[in-house]
């Protein structure tokens, strides 16, 4: 296969995470092997060219613009990373190009002139500026003043701390902080093809750099950069070859992400009108017409967490199963958990707690069907928080049982993989022990872990919970805790929490009173059991979808893995 005939299958290829990537460094790989264009017997070697950059560097360093480096070892036959054209030979960056270190503090004043450039300046795909260059600049006296150092046009440069592999080349003069290294090139070298040895050697610079608080490469490490030297007219036409590929790669990138966002549209269209049918006639034309068009509107797995979101709005909203006339209506079954949470009451199984406000109609995010109702969660179960770490139990007579935490209660599911144990008094086993159908609801943290919740089905003997866990019980089973669930991780009621809950950066927690208040919506009992079945089985769909298009997404991996080995044992691109 050679790479014109790559390119036209990618397509086959695109699915595979992080495709188009993968086929840049694909290209610089068989640039810098010697791959990509055939060697001419005509061009001057490379060993000749090598000594021409000696002289050139040698001529620099006596104009005394440019300091010296410490001698760099040669590399050895058998530590050449691959095999090259016998027209080439093996050298490191410091020994054809010339180091600049940069100043190490950000100037602390800025008039104009040379551009300050940063990380944020240099791109993964390109190798030229980005972000305008720069809207900071130092004036030649700025630059005496904090002693800075300028790169010269033509250089190239590079990042040496955190993100390896970003290069540019530089087309005017520029100074830069600490976190980039500059290599002036000589004119007997191609400063493009320089940057794209550099950037095919992204694995390479990570293993070399310093492994202490943030990956660093100082400036002999930097300097150690192996590169495979080609003759200079063979690094032209490898750069116009790469370039020519590189403009196909953006063409491929920007199609696809022409099509993610055609997609996307169509969904959120699909979606919207689903969600704001007011017929079931309309609903189900809607519904049937996503259903027709599932492969082109959900073809990443990425894309089903949306679809999943859409099922449990639908479902909280009462438009995923029709209702039945013959359901006893949600007024009767509130009467009977009222009557309930009394009995429980006065038998002091729960606490006496405050009479909650009624729901003011501002505080409805919808209407619901005929037949349903409004009440605060707190009205309709019994809801505590946990056991509090670190308490003095010095006195009391304690025992330690499984407990748990906010990372076992996952949104919808318990992950009982890593259960750990607390000592409490036995005293308080009891008050605290989980029952089966207990709603876990978590109180927060970041903006994921507010209000996530799941059903405890009564895997783990004599299992508590921490006090960063609510627990909520219903006062009778005509709430089911299914229902509960779903509605707690449904966008609405995410919605809510969000809204009610404490903010501070990036965190979020709800307190008891506010979860107490939470406003939920209450169908007939056999309504309930029917939206979630109904759920169960649309969720089952999504996840054979999910797995069917995560199996499609590794079959176009190995395809384009394979395609690539066939590639890199070419002699050359032909």
């Amino acid at each position: 296969m050679n790479l014109e005939t790559f390119f036209e299958k990618f397509e086959l290829f695109a699915e595979a995470p992080n495709g188009v990537q993968k086929l840049r460094e694909l290209i610089l790989q068989l640039a810098v092997q010697g791959k990509l264009v055939p060697q001419d017997p005509s061009d001057e070697s490379a060993s000749a060219l090598f000594k021409k950059i000696q002289l050139e560097k040698n001529l620099l360093f006596k104009q005394g613009n440019l300091d010296k480096s410490k001698p760099l070892l040669p590399i050895e036959f058998d530590e050449a990373p691959y095999n090259i054209p016998d027209s080439w030979i093996w050298t490191k960056v410091g020994h054809i190009c010339i180091s600049i270190v940069s100043n190490r503090d950000k100037p602390k004043s800025f008039s104009g002139g040379f551009p300050w450039i940063t990380l944020s300046n240099l791109d993964d795909k390109k190798i030229e500026l980005v972000n305008n260059h720069s809207s900071l600049g130092l004036s030649s006296n700025e630059v005496k003043e904090y002693n800075a150092r300028v790169i010269p046009s033509g250089s190239v440069i590079m990042s040496c701390v955190g993100r390896f592999g970003l290069v540019a080349v530089l087309d005017q003069d520029v100074v830069t902080n600490q976190q980039i290294h500059g290599f002036v090139v000589t004119n007997s070298l191609c400063s493009k093809y320089v940057a794209y040895a550099i950037k095919s050697q992204k694995q390479f610079l990570e293993t070399i750099a310093q492994s202490t608080t943030i990956s660093y490469l100082n400036k002999s490490k930097c300097e150690s950069i192996p590169v495979p030297l080609p003759p200079l007219s063979e690094e032209c036409r490898i750069v116009a070859k790469v370039d020519q590929l590189m403009s196909l790669c953006d063409k491929l990138e920007e199609r696809q992400k022409k099509k993610r966002e055609t997609r996307v549209l169509l969904s959120n269209v699909a979606i919207n009108q689903l969600l704001t049918a007011r017929e079931p006639d309309t609903f189900a034309k809607h519904w049937q017409r996503i259903c027709n068009n599932f492969d082109l509107l959900y073809n990443a797995p990425e894309n089903i967490g949306k679809l999943r979101q859409t099922i449990l709005q639908l479902a909280v909203m009462g438009k995923l199963v029709p209702q039945d006339s013959n359901d006893e209506p949600a007024s009767v079954l509130l009467d009977k958990i009222r009557f309930e949470k009394e009995l429980l009451t006065r038998e002091r199984k729960i606490s006496q707690s405050k009479l909650l406000p009624s729901i003011q109609l501002e505080e409805i995010p919808y209407n619901v069907p005929k037949g349903w109702m409004w009440e605060r969660f707190g009205q309709i179960a019994d809801i505590v928080s946990g056991v509090t770490k670190g308490r003095n139990l010095i006195t009391r007579k304690t025992a330690y049982y499984p407990y748990l935490r906010v990372a076992n209660v996952q949104r919808g599911f318990l992950d009982l993989e890593i259960i750990k144990n607390i000592e409490i008094p036995v005293e308080e086993l009891d008050k605290y022990r989980l029952q089966t159908n207990d709603i876990l609801l978590t109180e927060g943290g970041d903006w994921d872990k507010l209000g996530r919740s799941a059903i405890w089905k009564g895997q783990i003997e004599n299992c508590i919970h921490q006090n960063h866990i609510f627990r909520a019980r219903p006062f009778h089973v005509g709430l089911t805790s299914q229902w509960a669930v779903l509605y707690t991780n449904s966008p609405i009621g995410r919605q809510y929490f969000e809204t009610a809950s404490k903010k501070t950066t990036n965190l979020a927690s709800i307190n008891m009173t506010q979860l107490r208040h939470c406003p939920f919506p209450i169908p007939p009992i056999e309504e309930q059991k029917r939206i979630a079945a109904k759920v169960d089985q649309l969720m089952d769909i999504c996840d054979k979808l999910e797995a069917k298009l995560t199996q499609s997404q590794n079959d176009s991996e190995k395809l384009m893995d394979v395609g690539v080995r066939q590639l890199l044992s070419l002699q050359y691109y032909r």
